[in-house]
């Protein structure tokens, strides 16, 4: 389990949730587009509405997955790190973590994708390997930093 490794899969994480708004503003754009006019009027308006709010949720959901994206470009996955930082590879007593985007455990690992403004990327922030700190009234020690 390679830093680069487990950065590719933070990056298809992203993808995956930019093609899903994608197709799902498209959906509702598509959905928007076919309303017919209706004896009812207003029906016809309701449908048109839910549909622009359904693709207005999406494409708040494909703008967060771009800061996402761009958040995870700023780290550069072969750069060493010592302390834990964002990019790091972090062991620790209670589980391994990569601090790039919050993208829960990575597929096929035994690693959890974390931002490093997670709560536990926050206490264990600029440890090195050996050292310990609190985190949800628990000891946590690192045990390696990559």
């Amino acid at each position: 389990m390679t830093k680069p490794a487990l950065h590719a899969l933070c990056d298809a994480f992203i993808e995956q949730r930019i093609a899903a708004a994608r197709t799902a503003m498209q959906a509702a754009q598509e959905s928007s587009s076919s309303e017919t006019k209706s004896s009812a009027g207003d029906k016809y308006e309701t449908g048109r509405e839910m549909a622009n709010a359904e693709r207005d949720r999406n494409a708040a959901h494909m703008q967060q997955a771009q800061q996402l994206q761009a958040e995870l470009a700023r780290i550069s996955p072969d750069a060493p790190c010592d302390t834990v930082r964002p990019g790091a590879l972090v062991s620790t007593s209670m589980g391994t973590f990569y601090l790039g985007i919050s993208a829960g455990k990575l597929e096929g690992m035994d690693v959890f994708g974390v931002s490093p403004a997670a709560p536990v990327a926050v206490a264990l922030k600029g440890l090195r390997a050996g050292q310990e700190a609190l985190f949800n009234g628990k000891t946590v020690r690192v045990l390696a930093v990559e």
